[in-house]
């Protein structure tokens, strides 16, 4: 098992749950965080902490996000490891009960 980062994360990017990260298995793209499966240690720590309920188990995740695992993966390998709470994005409040949002994803 691992946390998965799924589709409630795109255009808010809360960073409130790579501050509890222990092993910063968090990486930061353009307009949303995702988690590195290889590093996640399953320690449930960043999931009461965003405050869109972007973040769960992978055995969890709804159907309508199931490619978010593999995006997790993917994308991971990519981009930078983020370990530092930041601001969120000015309109992030507007963006954060906001549904099918996948293809607002930037790479």
């Amino acid at each position: 098992m691992t946390f998965v980062v799924t589709e409630s994360c795109i255009k808010c990017k809360y960073t409130d749950c790579v501050e509890v990260c222990p092993v910063d298995c968090f990486h930061e793209g353009p307009n949303m965080l995702v988690i590195d499966p290889d590093e996640c240690i399953d320690c449930t720590l960043c999931e009461p902490e965003c405050p869109v309920e972007a973040i769960m188990s992978d055995e969890d995740v709804p159907e309508n996000n199931q490619s978010f695992i593999e995006l997790n993966a993917e994308l991971s390998k990519a981009w930078p490891v983020i370990n530092e709470l930041k601001p969120a994005p000015e309109d992030a409040d507007e963006w954060k009960d906001k549904t099918d949002k996948l293809a607002l994803l930037k790479r």
